[in-house]
């Protein structure tokens, strides 16, 4: 039933909009994508193949020429992680045990020397699993915000890019397996569907749907290129305030391409109290937000259009500098703060934040007798701590400095 009724929304979007000039909007992508429908757009199930069946035919509306290696479709074999501390393996053939996942892929040929690729995940977490930050009963993880948006936005650009910036080549890929481990992205690479090496930069685009009031975007890759930091700041004419991150190594797809020494630029609205949640919903997202973000974009591509292909530089790994620690507070940092301390922006129910009496927005600024200046800071004071331990915790409540004691 839910097949027959995933398919009909596929023809009910499509009949209204048979003429391919003919719009379809972020949050009709979105809300399709993160429909019950779909059972939350686990790699390697059914739903996963609807999902894909619907790009395929959205790229085919727009007529966007197919570049997988079946149409639109690439294909690959992974055997699924039973153990919650390892992730999932792509292996070579299919056998005992193996699933499969697809990437969507959509090519702009302008007969250009150099191709720029625009990615985003569409897979999700089906009804939970190792993923999940839920503690409820099983329950579809629509994943509107991770990553319906992402999705929605690529395919705005590909519509946009059909008729303009021809001096480069584009080719959309809608990536599977992101959620397991890159899974999709790491196969791409490794089997591109065109030359490698005319790749001149990569946009990856995950989690874009919740813009907030002060229009804080994270960018993620700003120093694997010369050319980022000054292209990012002299388009930026919709008031972003830009958060930049200059590694080319994150927890998304835009990494297996850093790896392959191209310039890389990664867009993120922050995490929620909804990530990795069933309330990730189609509901809760910033469409006007979404298209501030496309416009961004759609800025800094038609900026670079007529330079030589860029530059790349390879940037430090800042996750290699991550101490190790035996301890959590158990919240959600707010990625997109970029004052001093830890600013908390979500809480797990029967953690050592939540039980100390710490909410959502505190700013952590000292623990025991260490400073918090900056995440980094943050997680190597969280080192210095021991399972038992109760430390006591400043943070700042809206000016106010309020002392709390946390075990942990």
């Amino acid at each position: 039933m839910r097949l027959i009724l995933a398919l009909f929304l596929v023809l009910i979007v499509f009949s209204c909009k048979q003429d391919a000039k003919m719009m379809v909007t972020m949050k009709e992508d979105v809300t399709y994508l993160a429909s019950d429908s779909l059972m939350g757009r686990e790699t390697g199930t059914s739903y996963e193949m609807l999902a894909a069946s619907y790009l395929s035919d959205r790229f085919k509306h727009m007529k966007i020429d197919p570049k997988g290696e079946n149409g639109y479709i690439q294909e690959f074999s992974f055997k699924p992680s039973t153990n919650p501390h390892e992730e999932a393996e792509v292996v070579q053939a299919e056998g005992d045990g193996t699933l499969t996942g697809r990437n969507v892929i959509g090519f702009i040929d302008n007969k250009a020397a150099t191709t720029i690729v625009i990615g985003a995940h569409y897979d999700h977490l089906g009804m939970g699993g190792q993923g999940s930050l839920y503690r409820g009963e099983e329950a579809i993880h629509n994943g509107a915000d991770d990553n319906a948006s992402g999705v929605a936005i690529m395919m705005r650009l590909a519509r946009e890019l059909k008729e303009k910036n021809s001096n480069n080549n584009y080719l959309f890929i809608a990536f599977s397996g992101e959620e397991m481990g890159l899974l999709g992205s790491n196969y791409f690479v490794k089997n591109p569907t065109i030359d490698i090496e005319t790749i001149n930069y990569m946009v990856n685009l995950d989690m874009v749907g919740r813009l907030n009031d002060e229009k804080t975007i994270a960018v993620h890759g700003v120093g694997t290129s010369p050319t980022w930091k000054q292209t990012l700041f002299a388009n930026n004419d919709r008031g972003l305030n830009i958060v930049e991150h200059e590694s080319g190594i994150g927890p998304s797809d835009f990494t297996s391409f850093y790896i392959m020494d191209i310039p890389v630029l990664h867009f993120f609205t922050g995490q929620h109290e909804d990530y990795h949640k069933p309330s990730d919903d189609a509901d809760k997202l910033n469409y006007e937000g979404m298209e501030t973000i496309y416009s961004y974009i759609m800025n800094i591509i038609t900026d670079l259009d007529d330079n030589e292909k860029l530059a790349f530089t390879k940037t430090k790994n800042e996750s290699e500098n991550v101490p190790r620690f035996k301890v959590t507070l158990g919240v959600v940092p707010d990625y997109l703060f970029s004052g001093e301390g830890m600013r908390i922006d979500g809480l797990s129910e029967d953690r050592p934040a939540i039980n100390a009496g710490m909410q959502k927005g505190d700013v952590v600024r000292k623990m025991g007798e260490f400073e918090v200046n900056d995440m980094m800071s943050y997680m190597e004071c969280l080192s210095k701590f021991e399972v038992g331990q109760t430390v006591k915790v400043v943070v700042d409540r809206n000016g106010e400095k309020i002392e709390l004691d946390v075990t942990f």
